[in-house]
C-alpha cells in the first residue's frame, strides 16, 4: 500500500511540474506576442496546444484570426478556437460565437449556435459574451432562441456542471 501511495505521489508531482512548465511557456508566448514576435510566440505555443492546453489553443486561434505571424485564415482560427472552447475556455467560446454569428470560417451564419457559444462563454465569466448575446437575440426568432436554449442545456451540464 505504501509503495502504491508513493507511486501516486510521484505521478502527481510530475503532472504538476508539467502544468507549471506549460503555464510558463504560455506566459512567455504572451510576452512574445506583446513585443510583436509572433513567429516565436507561435513556436512557443504549439507544444502546449498540441498537448491540449486550452489557453495555447485559444492564442493560436487569435493569431490566425488576426493574421499575427501567420497568414490570416478564418477556418484555421475557427478550428483552434473550437478546440479551446470544448475545454471550457470562455474567450474562445465567445470567439466561436462570433464566427457563427457572422459566418466566417464556416459555410454560413448560424445564429442558434452563436447563441449557444455566447451563452456558454457568459456562464464561463466572459462579460463581453453577455453583451454579444443581448445583441444577437434581437435578430433571432423565438424558435431559434428556444433551439439555442436546448443546446445550452445539452452542453452546460458537462461543460459547467457546478454553475
Amino acid at each position: 500500500m505504501l509503495k502504491l501511495l508513493q507511486t501516486a505521489t510521484i505521478l502527481l508531482l510530475i503532472s504538476l511540474i508539467a502544468v507549471c512548465r506549460a503555464s510558463a511557456d504560455i506566459e512567455q508566448a504572451r510576452d512574445l506576442m506583446e513585443s510583436g514576435r509572433f513567429e516565436e510566440a507561435k513556436a512557443a505555443l504549439e507544444p502546449a496546444a498540441r498537448s491540449g492546453n486550452a489557453d495555447a489553443e485559444e492564442l493560436i486561434g487569435v493569431m490566425y484570426a488576426m493574421g499575427l505571424g501567420v497568414e490570416r485564415n478564418d477556418e484555421r482560427a475557427f478550428e483552434w478556437y473550437l478546440r479551446s472552447s470544448m475545454k471550457g475556455h470562455p474567450g474562445a467560446q465567445s470567439g466561436i460565437g462570433w464566427y457563427y454569428e457572422v459566418g466566417r470560417g464556416i459555410a454560413s451564419p448560424d445564429l442558434v449556435r452563436a447563441y449557444l457559444w455566447y451563452t456558454l462563454s457568459s456562464i464561463g465569466g466572459d462579460p463581453d459574451a453577455k453583451i454579444s448575446l443581448e445583441s444577437l437575440v434581437t435578430r433571432m426568432t423565438s424558435d431559434e432562441i428556444e433551439r439555442g436554449k436546448i443546446l445550452v442545456r445539452d452542453y452546460r451540464g458537462w461543460m459547467y456542471p457546478l454553475r
